[in-house]
């Protein structure tokens, strides 16, 4: 199999099944490219040519092309059944993508406001998008009371016991809160920290902090 992803500092999509992957002991290997969203840029010549998408992540098995995280992790779990891609128990595995759905489709003004630099430490941001957008403290308190509860229920250490395909989702989620210095509760902030732990996480925080490819449109509150 082999992974096509963005930026490791600041492709979030990209992170989230290359970090499930690795995490989980599946084999793959992988190409990153530098994300440029132009119109006859090699990003864009290189995905076009592999799905009509054009971003990344993408997935290839067998000659066959696998995009969006979601359908990615999905595929996963039909592949490598074993693997723990999701919980055991239907219910579980019910809630399990209810989170990671609420992730796919939700928490925008999180994204728009702090977007993903895993390089960078950034409070200052933080805090203005706090106090000047309603909306990103509404995310960043469902988010932390998902976390909280799930926790209490499951017992830890991750969401849902074993780490798995929700954890490698809201992945991207954690740096942000460590970016920009986004306040929350003790046992989200214990989560945080053991995500961050993972060899996989770290792996990925390493390369990305040694890309240094700077861009502008991932970072509008700063110049280079």
């Amino acid at each position: 199999m082999h992974l096509y992803i963005g930026n490791k500092n600041y492709s979030s999509w990209s992170l989230r099944p290359w970090l499930l992957m690795t995490q989980l002991g599946i084999d793959f290997s992988e190409t990153r490219l530098r994300i440029d969203f132009a119109e006859g840029s090699s990003f864009k010549k290189t995905m076009l040519a592999l799905a009509p998408t054009g971003r990344v992540p993408l997935l290839i098995d067998e000659d066959f092309a696998v995009w969006d995280s979601l359908a990615i992790a999905e595929y996963l779990a039909e592949r490598f059944p074993d693997k723990g891609v999701w919980p055991a128990g239907r219910l579980l595995r019910a809630r399990a993508r209810s989170l990671c759905a609420e992730m796919h489709s939700g928490f925008g003004a999180l994204r728009e406001r702090c977007p993903m630099n895993i390089e960078a430490s950034l409070p200052k941001v933080g805090e203005r998008a706090l106090r000047e957008w309603p909306a990103v403290i509404a995310d960043v308190r469902r988010i932390d009371e998902m976390w909280s509860g799930q926790l209490a229920e499951s017992g830890g250490p991750f969401l849902f016991g074993a780490f798995g395909a929700v954890d490698a989702f809201y992945a991207p989620v954690c740096a942000r809160i460590a970016t920009y210095g986004l306040p929350v509760g003790a046992s989200s902030r214990a989560y945080l920290e053991r995500l961050f732990a993972l060899p996989a996480m770290q792996r990925w925080c390493e390369a990305a902090r040694a890309e240094r490819e700077f861009l502008l449109e991932d970072e509008p509150y700063r110049q280079p």
